[in-house]
């Protein structure tokens, strides 16, 4: 691990302007990544900012009927708070099937949003990754794709989003708040907050440089059968290779969005009006630009049976 400089910052605007006034400084809250990344020398930040001093660790009651989230809430304690179990469900089972309880002690929100993909070749330095090392190549591509994208891909970038709990949040429509270092706020919908990789996959999300998650605000509850499962090579601390969120209404209705097969939460709207057709229809809209390769191809049909076993327990609930 290099060598860096370290600061506590006592509010939000503080901590953004702390990092804009510093080449190569970076946030830290509960570091689950970021310190990972740091000690296999692909993150090397000269600064960081630590912002576990500056309040946004509640979870509110909007207004509008939503929830509003700090973006230093702990997984676990999301997870756990009854108003997420009781009308968020699909976002409380999405994150306990994330990581392992040692790690949802420690990571927040914000960082859950913010964590790098897991594929094999952005880990190893020796390979060229252009999410890494922008205009080095991508050793994924036409190397071992097993765990890699199938859709939304580019000839710069096959990587996967690992998030468990961006795919409910996407799912849910929530909304991510931030502030500037001027001090300006924002509100960024989480179908725009990650971004496809195209030409430049270094580029993961829709924050500026120095920008700081503040808070995640969920709209109103969509009421329904809330599900989230997760296909993985364990049953425990595994990345997905498919997970479907969905929610599931009574006539039929619902909102499904997938994880593991690209480089965000995938969900696309229109599939959505398929679902009193069956998994097949669902599937053929979700998928109908999916390029996998050879040794990733199976993920289509695996996220299509997923879905089928996610709607016929949703018709069981009913």
């Amino acid at each position: 691990m290099r060598p860096f400089s370290y600061e506590r910052a006592s509010s939000p605007a503080e901590a953004a302007a702390a990092v804009a006034n510093m080449v190569g400084a970076r946030f830290i809250a509960g570091g689950t990544n970021l310190l990972d990344l740091m000690k296999s020398g692909i993150e090397a930040p000269t600064h960081l900012v630590d912002i576990n001093g500056i309040g946004l660790d509640s979870i509110e009651d909007t207004p509008e009927g939503g929830l509003r989230i700090g973006a230093l809430v702990r997984n676990t304690d999301l997870a756990a708070d009854i108003r997420v179990r009781r009308d968020y469900g699909v976002l409380s089972r999405a994150l306990l099937a994330g990581a392992s309880g040692q790690l949802r002690n420690k990571a927040t929100t914000a960082g859950n949003l913010l964590q790098r993909t897991r594929c094999p070749y952005f880990y190893d330095t020796n390979m060229p990754c252009n999410k890494r090392s922008p205009g080095s190549g991508c050793a994924a591509i036409g190397g071992f794709t097993r765990q890699l994208g199938v859709i939304g891909t580019s000839e710069a970038c096959i990587a996967t989003n690992p998030s468990d709990m961006a795919v409910a949040m996407r799912l849910l429509d929530a909304q991510v708040e931030t502030v500037r270092p001027d001090g300006s706020t924002r509100s960024i919908p989480m179908a725009d907050f990650h971004r496809l990789p195209g030409a430049t996959p270094n580029i993961e999300t829709a924050l500026t440089p120095s920008e700081l998650i503040t808070y995640v605000t969920l709209p109103r509850p969509l009421g329904g059968t809330h599900i989230y499962q997760k296909v993985r090579d364990r049953a425990s601390y595994a990345f997905a290779l498919v997970s479907i969120a969905a929610v599931l209404q009574r006539d039929g209705t619902g909102r499904v969005a997938v994880g593991g097969v690209a480089h965000k939460p995938w969900r696309i709207e229109p599939a959505e009006a398929e679902l009193p057709n069956g998994a097949k229809a669902v599937s053929a809209r979700l998928f109908a630009s999916a390029v996998p390769t050879h040794e990733n191809e199976f993920k289509i049909t695996l996220a299509e049976r997923t879905l089928a076993g996610v709607l016929a327990t949703g018709r069981a609930s009913a």
